[in-house]
Parts: C-alpha cells; structure tokens; sequence
C-alpha cells in the first residue's frame, strides 16, 4: 500500500511563488453507510463492525411522553465524560422532559431529531449525523451517540474526556530565561497555547483527519494576511496526498512531506514550544500540530534557524550575538575536529607544532592503529554510550554513560590502544554536537563527520575541502517548501542579515523574512521611536 492517493508522492523542486494545482473530487453517498430508521438494525451494525468490544457502551432508553419513543445512547468508555453524560445527556432525556409541558414537545414528529437538539440538550457543540463513517469516527474519538427509532438520523454530542499530560515545562529546549509551558500530547489544548500568546482574529486554524485507522486530528495554523498564500496551498496539497494507514507521531507527516527525505539536513523544524511556534507565525511561517504528540511541525525553515533559540530574543542583544556565534563555531568543530586531527597526524605533520608532535609521536607508540581507525573506534563507542544512555532508565542512565565513558576512555589509554589526543578531540567533538538549540541538525553532523573522517583518511586536508564543497553545494540545493534552504545566504539579502549570524536590537528588526514573507514585511512601523533615548538631563 502506498503512502500517497493515486500515485506515488514525488516533491518536485518547487520555487516559492510556485503551486500545486490539486482536484477533489466529489464523495459517492453509499447506500449502506447511510444510517436505517431501525434503531435496532443502527444498533446490531455497531455491535457487528466493533466485533462487540466490552469498551463500547450502549444504552436503550424510553423517551418521550410514557416512554412511547426508542432511543439509543453510544459511547467509549474511558473516552467519554460519563458525569456529564449522565447529568446533562440521560438524566434530562429520561427524568426532567417526563413534566407535561416539556414531554409535548417530545413526540412522534419528523422534527424530533432538531427539537432534541435544539430545546432538550444543553450541549454547547452537538452536529447532525446521517451515516456510519461519521459515527464510528466520533464514538471512537470519545463522542457519545444519540439515535431514535423510526428516524435515519442522529446526533453527535461533543463530551470527550480522557486522562492526560498536563501543560509542563519543555524537555529537549530548555531555557534559562523565558516561558516554562510546553506542548502537551491534546491538540486542542497546543492550539489554545498559541491562542494565549497571539490574540489577533487572522490566527486561522484548519483541521484535516489523516490516518485510514487512527483518524489523527492535524491543525495548521498561520496568520492571514502575513502568510504566503501560495507556501499554504504546497501544504494543503502534500498533506491531502498522504494516504497511509495511521499517523502516531509528527515525524511520520515530517518524512512523507519534506521536500528533500535522503537529504541528512532536516528541511522541517520541530519543537515543543509554543512561544517558539507563535515567533515562526509571526514571521509568516505554517505550524503544523498533530494530535498526539507535543512536537509541532514548523515550515519552511531555514538552515540558520536552527541554531536559534527562543532565549535569544529574551536576553540583550549583545549576550545573545556572542552565544548564537559560539553555536555556530560549535558546530563546525563538531563536524570538522576528528577529520581535521587525522588529516594534521597522517599527512600533515609539518603544520602541527614542534612542541605537540612530539608529544604525539610519543603517545603513539605502541598503539597497534592508525589515527583514522583509532578514532573510529572512539566515536563509534561513544555513539553507543550516547544511545544506551538515552534507552536506559532514566535514574541510571546518565550515570552509566559518564561511568561508562570515562572508565572505558582512562583504561583504553592505560592499555595502549589509544591514544590521550584521541579521546580529547572525541570528547570535544561530542560536546559540541549538543549546542545546537534544535536537536535534529546535529544528527546530521554525526553522520557527515564520518564521511569526512575517510576523505582526511585518504587525501588529508584536500579531501576535507572536497568534502565540505559538496556539502555546501548539497545545502544550497535544498528547498524547504519551495524557499531555498541557505536564505538569506544563498541567495544573499542585506536586509536579513541582521537576525543570522547575529542577533540585532530589537528595534533594529523591523522587517520579516523576505523570501519566507512576501506581504505585510514591515512589523514595526515606527522603529525610531522603539529605538532606546539617552537621557538628556
């Protein structure tokens, strides 16, 4: 079974003013999904499709003046708010409509449906129902179900209710100085943190089902009138093309709608931030939330946004310019010191000083490797460590991986097998790949860091250089939905610089990204007045 209706998916590299023109086609009504005026046939199809699972309750209850009408009442155990149900659905069904006046009104009539709904219920959200799909779909949700006999019609009220995680601080971006809620796994209640941090009428939210089985609830939100129109129809149509049997978590939507999926480098951003998600809706950005997990889905992104962090923008801009920098200086020993160290002891001596050449040449004796299977073995053992950390129990875990590192690490280099410089550059490395606010761009730097481990191997400093080329021709073809990947480096725009690299005052920064934003680009409208006054007296 293929993940995409018709055909196979395939991203076509698109630029940003381009779009995808989608047809829908309109749905064939089967007679056999259609709801039966038989209460009993209704019932007896419901038992039948959930092969009579214990969790399903149903209830046959007498409406109406002496309990002259059938009905039925459906719904999930555990899914459904069973005191409201019981106080505000049955209770006023069966005991407070028996009264003379408000049992007129319940009567054998082709309106009875709509009277219920209208007069006799007090839910806030109650919607008409007429056919099975929509049925099992909201019993299954936590909805409960209202039939009456004699009528190929009913209700669905809105009473859902489970056990869940609250609104808690963020784990994986964590901050030193700004907002402690986080997204939690209900997206109605991530929607709703977003809606507490942008009060304005053009924050639209539009919600599609995907998944044949689980029916996943996804959200998209953005702001008309600062989002690119046409950035929101590439969304509408990659998201409508998705055919797949069940949606548990957002990297299932991230891999079947990025645009470049063999690429190491994530061109979709994640994260469980809602301040985050309300500063990329203000730029002109899509989110993208899935229910079911507290992970939202940001798009486009940019290259360089992923070594920005949300604390950035809440420090004074000098402090946050001095740590953006240190990420990306971070970042690139990350990638390059292993390479670099076995190109400068195996090619290269001459440019390592007097001084440390020696005292390399002297740690190297007696160990049976080469530098570049010497450090292989390093990083391989601490990408084990680092993963049995993560699996282990989280009270032992963090201390069996620094045990484990160091105990291993000291003996190794007591053995002979390794050498002290060695495990120095590994260690510094791996220190490294965790600066990077977003987790995911540093799991591209430990995939890239072997491949150029081999070219330093092979060729020394010239296979570096050929190595970081295509890595560079490899990022500035990318795409994130149609906006080139490197902006605004490549393509180079003045403008944006002042929030890449560095981070200008606040008052500085009125513009939104130019390539990301094509309306509404000025967001201060005024900055001399913003602009901080000396004190004149």
């Amino acid at each position: 079974m293929g993940f995409f209706k018709k055909n196979k998916y395939k991203i076509e590299s698109t630029s940003y003013y381009s779009t995808s023109n989608s047809t829908t086609q309109a749905p064939v009504e089967d007679s056999e999904n259609v709801l039966n005026s038989s209460l009993k046939e209704n019932l007896k199809k419901i038992k039948d499709a959930l092969g009579k699972s214990t969790d399903i309750v149903i209830r046959e209850i007498q409406i109406g003046k002496n309990g002259s009408i059938n009905a039925g009442i459906i719904y999930t155990d555990g899914l459904t708010d069973t005191t409201s149900l019981q106080d505000f659905i049955m209770r006023t069904l069966m005991l407070d409509i028996q009264d003379a006046n408000a049992s007129q009104k319940i009567v054998p009539d082709p309106n009875l449906i709509h009277v219920i709904k209208n007069t006799v219920l007090p839910g806030s959200k109650i919607n008409d129902l007429t056919d099975f799909d929509v049925l099992f779909t909201s019993l299954l949700s936590g909805n409960t179900i209202f039939l009456v006999d004699g009528y190929a019609h009913g209700l669905v009220i809105d009473n859902k209710h489970w056990e869940e995680r609250g609104v808690t601080e963020p784990i994986s971006q964590t901050v030193v100085r700004g907002p402690r809620e986080g997204f939690s796994e209900n997206v109605r209640t991530n929607t709703a943190l977003v809606r507490r941090k942008i009060k304005d009428p053009n924050l639209w939210v539009e919600t599609k089902v995907l998944g044949t089985y689980t029916k996943t609830n996804i959200a998209i939100m953005y702001i008309n009138g600062i989002v690119n129109e046409k950035i929101v129809k590439e969304v509408h149509t990659r998201l409508d093309r998705i055919n797949i049997d069940g949606i548990l978590e957002g990297g299932y939507i991230e891999e079947l709608i990025e645009d470049s999926p063999n690429s190491p480098f994530p061109t979709i951003i994640n994260t469980e931030r809602p301040d985050a998600v309300a500063a990329a809706l203000l730029e002109g950005r899509i989110a993208i939330l899935i229910d079911g997990t507290p992970f939202v889905l940001i798009v486009p992104a940019l290259f360089v946004e992923f070594f920005q962090s949300p604390e950035d923008y809440y420090q004074r801009a000098f402090i946050a310019s001095l740590i953006r920098f240190l990420r990306f200086i971070a970042y690139g020993i990350a990638l390059l010191a292993p390479a670099v160290f076995i190109a400068l002891t195996t090619f290269h001596k001459e440019m390592v000083p007097t001084a440390l050449l020696m005292n390399l040449s002297q740690q190297r004796e007696g160990v049976p490797f080469p530098a570049f299977i010497e450090t292989l073995i390093v990083e391989i053992t601490f990408e084990i460590l680092r993963e049995a950390g993560v699996r282990m129990p989280r009270s032992i875990g963090p201390t069996m991986s620094i045990v484990g590192a160091f105990v291993l690490g000291t003996a190794a280099v007591e053995a002979g097998m390794i050498t002290a410089a060695t495990v120095i550059v590994v260690s510094i490395t791996a220190i490294c790949s965790f600066v990077s606010p977003i987790y995911d761009i540093s799991i591209a730097v430990r995939m890239l860091r072997f491949l150029l481990m081999g070219l330093a191997a092979s060729f020394g400093l010239f296979g570096i250089m050929v190595g970081l080329i295509g890595i560079v021709v490899h990022l500035c073809s990318l795409r994130s939905f149609g906006i080139p990947y490197m902006a605004p480096l490549a393509p180079f725009n003045l403008s944006d610089q002042k929030d890449t690299h560095i981070r200008m005052p606040i008052w500085k920064m009125t513009t939104r990204p130019r390539l990301v934003n094509q309306q509404n680009v000025v967001k201060q409208q005024d900055p001399s007045s913003a602009k901080p006054k000396p004190n004149e007296n």
